[in-house]
């Protein structure tokens, strides 16, 4: 199995266990209890490896809570983050060929793996988990094309403007991390400054820098330095680009106040 050999793997059989993972939980009876029995769950803590950049991947893996990143090694040694993923997010699934990058935990979390035979023979034999798993690859290959359009920006604040539009959209159902808080959006930034300035290719601090220019121009007030609330979404958008953000953020009053 190419997953860190520290590890420590948990068998988690009832099927009970398939309905708090959202993206399964509204599949048939029978398939999640096949699910339930080849489920393995690992805790994992900031940092730890999950599988390493070249490894063949053994298990599919499926993100509970959490977030881990997907990073490159350049061959200058710096490291970047080529992406994220969250609750819901599968990995693993790629037919053939070595990993381009490792997966690492960005946060404490939790992930379950299937073996990878068993889980790709199931979704031969049921349409509804076939249909989870093809869901998922359109859900990456969207959040893939905003990334382009958001990395695309020469300027650092359109960058961080557009990863904070994401989170509001892509990130949107991941619990904690977004929530109405009169008549603007307060999120929560999951990940650490040192990866998001690795993820949006700038220092920490241009990144630094480029929200305290949102926040002046009262687009975003800062809470925290992870905890910001988006106060001019309108505004967001012609710094970030045409990023696609769905229907919940698009025509919202805005609250203009410039105060945190």
């Amino acid at each position: 199995m190419a997953i860190d050999r520290s590890e420590t793997l948990q068998a988690v059989r009832p099927a009970e266990a398939i309905d708090r993972m959202p993206h399964l939980a509204s599949l048939p009876a029978a398939t999640k209890a096949e699910l339930a029995a080849l489920r393995r769950v690992r805790h994992v803590g900031p940092g730890e490896l999950l599988i390493g950049e070249g490894a063949i991947p053994t298990h599919v893996g499926m993100v509970e809570s959490g977030v881990l990143r997907m990073q490159k090694s350049l061959a200058t040694g710096r490291q970047h983050i080529v992406g994220l993923l969250v609750s819901g997010d599968m990995f693993g699934r790629s037919p053939d060929g070595a990993l381009g990058f490792d997966i690492e935990a960005a946060t404490a979390g939790v992930v379950c793996t299937f073996p990878r035979a068993p889980f790709q023979a199931l979704v031969q034999r049921s349409a509804a988990l076939e249909r989870v798993v093809m869901l998922s690859l359109v859900d990456e290959l969207d959040r893939a094309r905003d990334w382009m359009i958001v990395l695309a920006n020469r300027k650092v604040s359109a960058r961080v403007a557009g990863f904070l539009l994401m989170l509001c959209s892509r990130f949107a159902a991941v619990d904690g991390l977004v929530r109405p808080v009169r008549g603007a959006i307060e999120v929560t930034v999951p990940i650490s400054r040192v990866d998001l300035a690795h993820l949006l290719g700038a220092r920490q601090e241009s990144i630094s820098r480029a929200l305290h220019a949102l926040a002046d121009a009262g687009a975003i007030g800062i809470r925290s330095p992870n905890r910001f609330v988006l106060r001019d979404i309108d505004a967001l958008l012609a710094e970030a680009g045409e990023i696609e953000v769905g229907p919940h953020l698009k025509h919202r009053p805005q609250d203009r106040r410039r105060s945190a």
